[in-house]
C-alpha cells in the first residue's frame, strides 16, 4: 500500500538520502515513523538498523518512490521522521563551551545545509538562525545536511540582536565576518573563548544594527581573484580556525 501519495502530516517531515537516514538511524531512531526503499535498494548497515530498531519499511517502484518525495537524489531511500527540534537558546547559553554560530539573513537552504555539517564535523558549536527573512530547517536542509543536524543544536529566534546581547551577557565574545581594512585576519588574531561568530547573507552581509554588536571584526585573507566566498564555505575557514585555537 502506497500511504505517502499524500504529503505527509504537519507535524511529520521526509527525510531522504542514504547519510542523512543513516546518521538518523544511529543517533535518533526514535524520530522515523517508518522507511520506504526502493526495490533494488542495498545497504547492510542501514537494513541492519531498520531491523534492530523495528521501523516500518516498504519497497517501492522508483516511480513511486519519486511520488513521495519528488527529488533528484533519493538515493532509494525517504523515511517519514518527526518535525525538527529546535533547542532553546536559554539552554544554549548554560553550554559555555559551546561556539555559536549566529547566522544574519541566510536564505539559502543548500548554505544552511552546509553550515550545519560543517558545524558538526568540527564539534563544540551550536548554529542560530532568526525567525524571519531567513532559511528555517527544511527537508532540503536536512538533506544537505547528511546528518549533521543530530550531532548539534539549532536553535531558532525571534530577534537575532537581542539573541546576541544576551549571549554578551553570558560571557561571549561576539566575533563577526566582515569586509573592511580594520577586520582581523582570521589567520593571525588571537581568538577569546567562549566565542560567537556572526554571519551575514552573501549579497548584504551584516545588517548595521547588528554590526554595532561585535566584539572583533574578521575576515578571510584572499590573495587571489576578486571575488568572495559564499557563506557555507566561509562559515568552514573560520570554523576550522575557532576549532584549532580552542583545542591550543
Amino acid at each position: 500500500m502506497l500511504e505517502w501519495a499524500v504529503p505527509p502530516e504537519r507535524d511529520m517531515m521526509l527525510l531522504y538520502g542514504k547519510n542523512s537516514v543513516l546518521e538518523r538511524l544511529k543517533v535518533n531512531p526514535a524520530s522515523i515513523k517508518k522507511i520506504c526503499l526502493q526495490d533494488n535498494f542495498s545497504s547492510g548497515s542501514i537494513e541492519k538498523l531498520i531491523k534492530e530498531n523495528k521501523i516500518p519499511q516498504e519497497r517501492l517502484s522508483a516511480r513511486k518512490l519519486a511520488r513521495i518525495k519528488p527529488a533528484k537524489d533519493l538515493q532509494g531511500i525517504v523515511a517519514r521522521i518527526d518535525n525538527f527540534t529546535y533547542i532553546p537558546f536559554d539552554d544554549l547559553l548554560k553550554e559555555a563551551r559551546l561556539s555559536l554560530i549566529f547566522l544574519d539573513r541566510v536564505n539559502d537552504p543548500h548554505n544552511l545545509g552546509v553550515i550545519i555539517r560543517t558545524a558538526a564535523c568540527f564539534g563544540g558549536n551550536a548554529v542560530i538562525i532568526p525567525k524571519y527573512k531567513a532559511c528555517e530547517v527544511n527537508e532540503t536542509v536536512l538533506h544537505v545536511a547528511s546528518g549533521g543536524e543530530n550531532y548539534i543544536p539549532v536553535s531558532l529566534v525571534s530577534n537575532l540582536s537581542n539573541a546576541l546581547i544576551k549571549a554578551k551577557k553570558r560571557g561571549y565574545w561576539i566575533a563577526g565576518a566582515v569586509v573592511s581594512n580594520e577586520a582581523q585576519d582570521i589567520s593571525k588574531v588571537s581568538l577569546p573563548f567562549p566565542l560567537a561568530l556572526l554571519l551575514g547573507s552573501e549579497g548584504e552581509g551584516i545588517r548595521r544594527g547588528l554590526e554595532k554588536r561585535l566584539d572583533i571584526s574578521l575576515s578571510i585573507p584572499m590573495k587571489g581573484a576578486g571575488l568572495s566566498f559564499n557563506v557555507g564555505m566561509a562559515c568552514a575557514i573560520f570554523c576550522y580556525e575557532i576549532s584549532r585555537q580552542r583545542h591550543t
